[in-house]
């Protein structure tokens, strides 16, 4: 899924946070919660990877606090086609919990270990009737999270209020770390009494997002997963791909393949885009009927376990490409190719974008007429990507072990009606890299051959 530009950086945070302060209240023996599930049918995350995530997180800090909200159930009636929860990318890496109406602190003293107590709703009976087993306070949430002081949320957010108004603790916990650019209704007290009360405010978006661009192995192991469903989907789309099938149907045929192979739910909307559509970078209505000599772009991700593959292919709908066709595309999976060899520790995005744009306009051979094709590369090369599709991260940082960007040139001729973009999830490797999307042809032989397969999972063509 393409970004606007090398100069567009990502948000550096999705959490909602607020320094905070930590509150007298005694922890609740609630039952354990055996039957409350992980996302899908992935593993829990181990406590003890969730407590290293915390660890390190802390020796990004200066003393201080902070305070990261959950997510809320989402308003059905606003939102009648989106499910109604999925947590905050940030509590969930540090907890691991879906929980909502939860708050995570965290203290970094002076000198000492840090500290973090989590905060969780008790359980309700006649709200679970609805909406089914939720975790509380407790010891399963204690074996959970590696998190010693479990707590009730009730009157949490009050107390807070309270607290700083008075200035509890302004010595010990000066620098507050709250979200920057981002309100809420959680938080908009909170931000304007910290303010007010002479406290260092500090953005705790950023060194998370240090963290969480570079992946752990509980984190790759849910990547591979997500991108191994992306690719068998690109696969089924290539076969059942057919002239007078609309855009929606092949949609129809991918998201199968997600759901049905595990994925909770899509990373970003589907783009489907054939024919004058596959020239839209985000055109996801996916409503055309596709037509003979078509081109289509497919650009998806699954999301499993709370991390999304972005995978890309373009193919003839009729399954074979026009010597037009071919031409173009093999010139944008040929400066992708150059782009992926040369990626390695050390070398940076900006170095990479240089390359494919270099590569392209060497390699123009007039096949955009009098400009060169690099003109038609309208967007930037990649971005990082894990738990957003266009996850957190410094794109000035060099490559490291353990990143995963996506690789994506394209050309776009509005003119014919003619968009091409290959786009593959790659992982920065001690010694060079890897593909992970490896699981979708991508050479013209390799997608005529597949789209020649009568084998189909649902229709073929």
């Amino acid at each position: 899924m393409p970004r606007p530009s090398l100069s567009s950086r990502a948000c550096l945070s999705s959490a909602i946070t607020l320094a905070c302060l930590l509150l007298p209240v005694s922890p609740t023996a609630a039952a354990a919660l055996p039957g409350v599930s992980a996302a899908s049918d992935s593993a829990l995350v181990p406590a003890k990877v969730l407590e290293g995530r915390r660890a390190a997180l802390f020796d990004l800090l200066e003393p201080g606090i902070v305070l990261i909200r959950s997510a809320d159930p989402r308003d059905l009636d606003e939102h009648p086609q989106d499910t109604d929860f999925r947590q905050n990318n940030d509590f969930y890496y540090l907890t691991g919990l879906e929980t909502p109406g939860s708050w995570l602190v965290m203290f970094k003293p002076g000198t000492g270990p840090g500290k973090s107590v989590l905060y969780l709703p008790e359980r309700d009976d006649m709200s679970e009737s609805w909406t089914g087993p939720r975790l509380g306070p407790g010891e399963e949430a204690v074996r959970r999270t590696g998190i010693k002081e479990v707590r009730p949320v009730a009157g949490f957010e009050q107390e807070i209020a309270a607290r700083l108004r008075a200035g509890w603790a302004l010595e010990q916990y000066r620098r507050l770390y709250l979200p920057m650019g981002e309100e809420t209704v959680h938080t908009r007290e909170l931000v304007e009494l910290a303010l007010s009360s002479s406290r260092t405010i500090s953005d705790v978006g950023a060194p998370l997002a240090e963290l969480r661009v570079v992946k752990d192995s509980v984190e790759l192991a849910r990547l591979r997963r997500a991108i191994e469903i992306t690719g068998e989907a690109q696969r089924e789309a290539m076969k059942a791909a057919r002239p007078g099938m609309h855009e929606y149907e092949l949609e129809a045929v991918v998201e199968y393949v997600f759901h049905s192979r595990g994925a909770e739910r899509v990373g970003f909307p589907s783009i489907v885009g054939s024919g004058p559509n596959s020239v839209i970078l985000h055109h996801d209505k996916n409503r055309r009927r596709m037509e003979e000599g078509d081109l289509v772009v497919v650009d998806v991700g699954a999301e499993y376990g709370y991390y999304t593959a972005d995978v890309t292919r373009t193919f003839p709908v009729n399954g074979e490409f026009t010597d037009r066709q071919r031409a173009i595309y093999e010139l944008v999976l040929a400066t992708q190719k150059t782009v992926i060899d040369s990626i390695r520790p050390g070398i940076g995005v900006a170095q990479l974008e240089q390359i494919a744009r270099r590569y392209m306009r060497e390699h123009s051979d007039g096949l955009c007429g009098a400009a060169t094709c690099d003109r038609f590369f309208v967007h930037g090369l990649g971005h990082w990507l894990g738990m957003d599709v266009h996850d957190v991260g410094d794109y000035e940082r060099p490559l490291e072990p353990g990143m995963v960007l996506t690789i994506e040139p394209g050309i776009y001729l509005a003119d014919e009606s003619l968009g091409i973009r290959i786009e593959d999830d790659v992982l920065v490797t001690e010694h060079g890299h890897e593909v992970l999307s490896t699981g979708a042809p991508k050479t013209v032989e390799g997608i005529e051959a597949l789209m020649r397969d009568a084998s189909c999972l649902i229709e073929c063509r």
